[in-house]
């Protein structure tokens, strides 16, 4: 696995970036972000500790894939931890095999710091070599779109 960070100053209060990140109070904001990734992302779940949740979207031919993971930490507007332990692939969990090997116990971790108004958001994540270039070209991108839905 490879370890990966980003990060994106946000003109508006930790509240509301942690809450736009998340979709707490409107799924929408989390797919709006996330849709740079796969114009269908969504997710099912809460964001409690402990929780299951998935991170799906549906595929060019109409495939319901993603990741399966659980919720590692959450400390409301200050860090949220993902584990992401299995794959949805064809509406299925695959949580056992080489593929899901790949992606075992790689995490996604949201930090979130607030200083005068501005909120600082930095992404921690593992990722397998393949996706490297992709998330590198896309995180950014679907942060500067968080940026522009939290400072709305």
């Amino acid at each position: 696995m490879k370890k990966l960070q980003y990060k994106v100053s946000i003109n508006a209060p930790v509240t509301k970036a942690y809450d736009s990140m998340l979709g707490i109070n409107s799924k929408s904001t989390y797919e709006q972000w996330t849709a740079l990734f796969n114009p269908t992302s969504t997710y099912e779940g809460s964001w409690d500790k402990g929780n299951k949740m998935l991170f799906i979207g549906v595929d060019d031919k109409g495939e319901k894939g993603g990741m399966v993971s659980r919720i590692a930490e959450n400390i409301p507007n200050r860090f949220v931890s993902i584990q992401h332990y299995g794959l949805m692939k064809d509406g299925k969990e695959v949580t056992e095999g080489p593929e899901v090997e790949k992606w075992a116990n790689g995490f996604e971790n949201y930090t979130f710091e607030e200083n005068n108004g501005t909120t600082t958001v930095t992404v921690d994540l593992d990722t397998t070599e393949d996706f490297l270039d992709y998330m590198n070209q896309t995180y950014p991108k679907a942060l500067e779109k968080l940026k522009e839905i939290c400072e709305k």
